[in-house]
């Protein structure tokens, strides 16, 4: 079932899992590089497709996987680094703010009210002894962007897998002291295949969270299996499941996430992209939904992969035949497992309700 990109704008929703790192069109990264003096990788027209590089061997550690070109060629790890390439690029307290406003403009024009954005320090280079300077400027942007009437944003922090145990426990440790602007919750991302088993070595850092208050949504059920979601929620006390998608792969696990309603934030074109299935066909998004699990559709990192919000859902619509009334329960699904304040919650619930009368047909 195909259902147009318009209508899906018009219904109001959340996105749960998107990077800030992977939100820079290829216009901010041109720009960014001739302002820093930097070469791009690669020509400006395929910048996000690593097979055109010039050195794309620069981007291909780990197991690759992914898509035969573009920017899933290296797989995640590969892609990864991409990122990394791209965050070093900001250098200035502006350009911070300016990336920061644009992401909650794009955000805006796919009719998404609220977004849980993630930031993950590792990849902004030039922060590395300022990271109170770089999330201040994300601040400053979404606030000026929120103040102009654009999507509300605030900020999951997210640790590398690769950092160390005391790493995660001093980022954690400022955060409940620093307290800084618009960040609600602590995340953790990277390959699993290429760091192993992290749960047990983030397990204090989460715990802090908790105790402090900060939400908390982990990375897993991506490049790990089930085993990395049972340790999301049994270590990491998550609250979200970010990806999620091979927990079908343990039935004990699917009826655990439905019975307890854990939202898992699934990023389709991402999965694809990179390798964990061939096709939506194989995808277990639409079973997962169907066994009861609070699903959410997402876009991961929308420019490189190539991808909007309105999007994601046409596509998945189209795959399993959901029309309308399905998208709605999506976009209630969206702001539930978001971290948005309740008063906002409710107002959002409330203006889907009142957008659904008009998109979804009258019964024969």
């Amino acid at each position: 079932m195909y259902i147009d990109e318009n209508a899906i704008r018009a219904l109001p929703k959340a996105e749960v899992h998107v990077h800030l790192e992977g939100s820079f069109d290829l216009a901010d990264l041109i720009e960014l590089a001739k302002t820093a003096g930097v070469a791009l990788p690669g020509p400006a027209a395929t910048l996000f497709d690593i097979s055109t590089h010039s050195n794309p061997e620069a981007f291909t550690l780990g197991t690759g996987g992914g898509a035969a070109n573009g920017i899933g060629v290296t797989g995640l790890s590969g892609f990864l680094q991409f990122l990394d390439w791209q965050g070093g690029l900001v250098v200035t307290r502006e350009q911070a703010a300016r990336l920061a406003y644009r992401f909650a403009a794009r955000q805006s024009a796919s009719g998404i009210r609220y977004t849980d954005a993630i930031i993950n320090p590792t990849h902004w280079h030039a922060w590395a002894g300022n990271v109170a300077g770089l999330l201040d400027a994300f601040a400053e942007g979404l606030a000026e962007a929120e103040a102009d009437g654009l999507c509300v944003v605030n900020l999951c922090y997210s640790l590398l897998r690769t950092q160390s145990a005391a790493e995660g426990v001093a980022a954690v440790t400022w955060l409940a002291e620093a307290r800084p602007s618009r960040v609600v919750g602590l995340s953790i991302d990277g390959d699993e295949r290429v760091a192993g088993r992290t749960g047990p070595k983030f397990a204090e850092a989460f715990d802090i969270a908790r105790r402090v208050g900060l939400r908390r949504t982990v990375h897993a059920g991506e490049s790990s299996g089930p085993e990395g979601v049972w340790d999301a929620i049994r270590l990491l006390h998550a609250e979200r499941i970010d990806h999620g998608v091979r927990a079908i792969e343990d039935p004990a696990l699917v009826d655990y996430l439905a019975e307890h309603q854990i939202p898992l934030g699934i990023c389709p074109r991402s999965n694809l992209t990179l390798g964990i299935y061939p096709d939506l066909e194989q995808h277990p998004l639409a079973e997962l939904q169907r066994r009861g699990v609070l699903v959410t559709v997402n876009t991961d990192d929308p420019a490189p992969i190539g991808t909007r919000l309105e999007s994601e859902w046409s596509l998945v619509a189209g795959a399993y035949g959901w029309g309308m009334i399905e998208l709605v329960t999506l976009a209630h699904a969206s702001v539930t497992a978001s971290f948005a304040p309740d008063a906002l919650k409710q107002s959002l619930h409330a203006e889907i309700a009142l957008a659904a009368s008009s998109l979804v047909p009258a019964p024969a």
